[in-house]
């Protein structure tokens, strides 16, 4: 039986002092719980925010700086303090860890998305544990996933996890602040994320240390869900805190259940990080085959299309009222679907003299994301 795969995600308040540096005593908390977790049988991937919040006081700023070149600059420092204490931490219990800074233009890049699959896959295997943060010395806007949050669950679709931990200071969603409303009342559970979720929390701030605040994880939380991981919003103390989240046990907000599935990696790509080439607008035929009935995009079914791109490109599939229902990777390039647009598919490959049938295979083609992973 395959070992299970879990992200968590810790926020930057629950890993420094009053005076906003890092707390040793906070850490060591977080990585007994890791190590406890990984005792128990499971691969664990770690988000980690902090570098900002432990490097500011080091360069003498009183709080968190706000312009970029301060950020930057205090997440230079902080992010070799942070991995410091969590490798010595997790040595002193025998596990190795691992440090990966990602941007988002890891994630637009097909071939380095597939190899940051590969390292943490490869490293997963090694029992290492792998500590992710945003490379947010390097990141032109700050930052560029929003927070850590979204990193997390784009990661956790990423390496197919089986449930998504996002710690927090605060125990849960609520339908408003409760440091504000005292008589707050938390979700306890929730199937999925609406827009009503959204309207409640669209004041909401994080912390004074960190970026995130509770609409970070509803946006956080929804896009896990659609990649078929179920996560969970809180809080938690003590070594056993996150085996306590996994069994139903966890002072917070549990989102989404088991009977979500996993979407492909190539599909994940495509539908969250590729870069979009052109449009290819089809027929009613090929909209119901696609829609309906799984099939891939045929030359057939291609009424028009616009702009230019490559063989392997992503391309907007639009239906005859201009609606977009997909997104996918084609076979041709739009030179060479201007001349079979409309064709059977052995005309198209006898004209081209490619052996593709399809203008778009479904294993490279993303409907809604709802209909992909029901």
């Amino acid at each position: 039986m395959a070992k299970k795969r879990i992200v968590v995600k810790i926020g930057s308040s629950l890993l420094t002092n009053k005076n906003g540096g890092l707390s040793e005593s906070k850490l060591n908390e977080h990585a007994e719980a890791l190590v406890y977790l990984k005792e128990q049988g499971y691969e664990v991937v770690l988000i980690s925010s902090g570098a900002v919040a432990a490097g500011f006081s080091e360069l003498g700023y009183p709080s968190r700086p706000v312009t970029l070149a301060g950020k930057q600059a205090a997440a230079a420092v902080g992010q070799g303090l942070l991995v410091q204490a969590y490798t010595e931490a997790l040595k002193a219990h025998g596990i190795i860890a691992a440090q990966l800074l990602l941007t988002r233009n890891n994630f637009g890049n097909q071939a380095q998305y597939g190899n940051a699959y590969s390292t943490l896959t490869g490293l997963l295997k090694q029992s290492v544990l792998p500590i992710i943060n945003e490379n947010d010395s390097v990141a032109v806007d700050e930052l560029t996933f929003g927070d850590n949050d979204m990193l997390s669950a784009l990661v956790s679709g990423l390496v197919h996890a089986d449930f998504l931990i996002m710690l927090t200071d605060i125990n849960g969603l609520y339908e408003s602040n409760p440091r504000i409303n005292r008589t707050a009342k938390r979700y306890d559970f929730l199937p999925a994320i609406t827009e009503d979720l959204f309207n409640h929390t669209k004041n909401d701030a994080g912390s004074k240390v960190g970026t995130g605040g509770m609409t970070s994880k509803l946006s956080a939380a929804q896009t896990a869900l659609s990649l078929g991981v179920p996560a969970f919003v809180g809080t938690g103390t003590g070594q056993e805190k996150l085996m306590h989240i996994l069994n139903g046990e966890g002072d917070g907000t549990y989102i989404g259940d088991s009977k979500t599935h996993n979407l492909k990696k190539p599909k994940q790509w495509i539908a969250f990080h590729s870069p979009v080439s052109g449009k290819i607008e089809i027929d009613e035929g090929a909209e119901r085959a696609l829609m309906s009935n799984g099939k891939s995009l045929l030359p057939a079914g291609i009424k028009a299309f616009a702009g230019r791109f490559d063989i392997g490109d992503v391309v907007e599939i639009i239906n005859a009222s201009k609606t977009v229902i997909g997104k996918g990777q084609v076979n041709y390039s739009s030179s060479d679907l201007n001349t079979i647009k409309g064709l059977s598919s052995g005309e198209a490959m006898v004209k081209t003299e490619r052996n593709h049938p399809e203008a778009i295979h479904r294993d490279r083609l993303v409907l809604s994301l709802e209909e992909e992973i029901l």
